[in-house]
Formats: C-alpha cells, sequence, structure tokens
C-alpha cells in the first residue's frame, strides 16, 4: 500500500468530506479528509490505481488540488 496527503482547497463542510470519501471508495482506494488541514490522506495499492486517478476523482467532485 502507498499512502499519500494531497493539498484539496473548497471542502468546507461534513458533505464535502462525505463526497470526496465515497469517491475514492469507489475506485478502492481509502481516503480521509481532514477539513481543518485541508488535506486528504489517501492510501492505495499502486497496482491498482494511481496518483493522478485519485487527484482527477477528487476534481471530479469539483474540488481544486494543489499540485
Amino acid at each position: 500500500m502507498e499512502k499519500q496527503i494531497i493539498k484539496v482547497n473548497g471542502m468546507s463542510c461534513n458533505h464535502c468530506k462525505m463526497s470526496i470519501e465515497k469517491a475514492l471508495k469507489e475506485i478502492s482506494v481509502n481516503g480521509t479528509v481532514n477539513l481543518e488541514a485541508k488535506t486528504v490522506t489517501v492510501e492505495f495499492d499502486p497496482r491498482k490505481s494511481n496518483l493522478e486517478q485519485i487527484i482527477i476523482e477528487i476534481e471530479d467532485q469539483g474540488y481544486e488540488v494543489e499540485k
């Protein structure tokens, strides 16, 4: 398993948290949102997912990932 911390702008409430975590779970990624730090900590199997795919999934939910 690989672990990364992604900085994400635009998250402000529990709905944001649940939206991102649910979307990541659908692509077999464990994601934990920290609203105060504006980060998403992801754990994933690099044979099944990659960081680019995870970023696209977060952005598809309407949030901006800092690169």
